[in-house]
């Protein structure tokens, strides 16, 4: 079951050539504030809660009624049906140039991306202790700071005292390149952060690069490079993304399913799954063993083994469906955003910075077209919603920028 994956967050950024012309899944990585249910809509909860066949009767008329002509078209005189069907022709015109946007946007892209892997290989680098940055490079990166700084003493609200930096150690010297590095901008990425476990940790300090390719037909592959270590044999893991080979509505890619590279785990160091114990006991003999079996978990790693989207055959419930649309989704979400966000700004998503930008759009997204008015303000009632608004926000809780912790 494939479907469009629209974005319902509309992104202030400037477009890049970074950006896949597919749109992304309709999952936010932010946290949003729960809303609390008024009397009234508990109580219609409750019915429905009681009356599940009520509620399986709903939805199944209402399902019956998608697709489905008012009738409104159908009654309007035959010249105007006409002229409804010449806008249609119109409008396949526009769909076919649409589709050709997209191609052209999806090559530029492409073009782009050439030009941007020299960069990413020299990050890779720095990062593994190959090469040290130059001097225009740290030149550079000592304008972008003092430019961050300036920006901030400019923002009206505070901002926190900046910590001394430490006094050099004996040792120092002996570190290569940036430990946990991609570990580090991961676990500050809100959505993937919640997918890595303490036991994932080891293994991730042993990721050493991600890299992008892009495919044709139209897709991407997300290359993930280990160094050698105790818990599995593959030097690079990799995720493919796939399209359909048809353009959906506006010419947009429409997703249509993932794939990941098989894991050669080491024994006993599988990381997808848990050891459960238990002890069985002969009642003839009394004798005692010991059954093992191993049981999925939560890691990062099942990241690589993405959902199967259910094919025209299946007979699960609607619930079942609608869970397995829902890991489709966030499988999708988390490689498009590892794409977009976290390989064209690593370095920015490792000290954290970038979180400042996803909370000033969270902040972005608060608002409605009502809190623009192009009435003169009451005073009197600006003082009180001040009032409001002060007392709002002492009841939620402010998201800190993640500071980046080495062991």
């Amino acid at each position: 079951m494939s479907a469009p994956i629209k974005n319902k967050n509309i992104d202030l950024t400037a477009p890049t050539p970074q950006n896949t012309p597919s749109q992304a899944a309709p999952i936010s990585s932010h946290a949003v504030q729960p809303s609390v249910a008024t009397i009234e809509e508990e109580s219609r909860a409750s019915i429905f809660a009681q009356h599940p066949q009520l509620v399986s009767m709903i939805q199944g008329r209402l399902n019956n009624l998608v697709g489905k002509s008012s009738g409104y078209v159908e009654s309007l005189p035959e010249p105007v049906r006409r002229r409804i069907t010449g806008l249609k022709g119109v409008q396949a015109e526009h769909a076919k140039l649409e589709a050709e946007f997209q191609e052209e946007v999806l090559k530029l892209e492409k073009a782009f991306f050439e030009k941007y892997k020299p960069l990413y290989e020299k990050r890779a680098k720095i990062i593994n202790g190959a090469a040290e940055p130059t001097e225009e490079e740290l030149a550079l990166g000592k304008q972008a700071e003092e430019d961050a700084a300036d920006s901030d003493e400019e923002d009206d609200e505070p901002k926190d005292e900046k910590t001394e930096a430490p006094k050099a150690q004996e040792g120092d010297a002996d570190i290569k390149g940036i430990p946990e590095f991609w570990l580090t901008a991961l676990k500050n990425h809100v959505a993937l952060a919640e997918t890595i476990t303490d036991r994932d940790e080891p293994a991730l300090k042993h990721l050493v690069d991600i890299r992008l390719a892009y495919l044709d037909p139209p897709g991407f592959q997300l290359i993930f490079e280990f160094s050698e270590n105790e818990f599995f044999t593959n030097k690079t893991i990799t995720k493919t993304y796939y399209y359909q080979e048809h353009s959906g509505y506006g010419g947009d890619f429409i997703y249509d399913h993932a794939e990941g590279d098989k894991i050669n785990w080491n024994p006993e160091k599988d990381l997808t799954v848990r050891i459960e114990s238990k002890k069985q006991r002969n009642k003839n003999t009394k004798q005692t063993r010991v059954l093992k079996k191993t049981v999925p978990t939560e890691s990062f790693f099942n990241f690589f083994n993405p959902p199967t989207p259910p094919g025209d055959d299946f007979e699960g419930t609607e619930e079942e469906t609608a869970e397995i649309d829902s890991r489709l989704e966030l499988d999708y979400h988390l490689g498009e955003d590892i794409k977009e966000k976290l390989i064209p700004h690593a370095i920015d998503w490792f000290t954290g910075d970038a979180l400042q930008y996803e909370e000033n759009f969270d902040d972005m997204e608060g608002f409605d077209e009502d809190d623009f008015s192009d009435e003169e303000p009451n005073l009197d009632e600006d003082d009180e919603e001040d009032s409001d608004d002060d007392d709002e926000d002492t009841s939620k809780p402010k998201q800190d920028t993640a500071e980046c912790k080495q062991s």
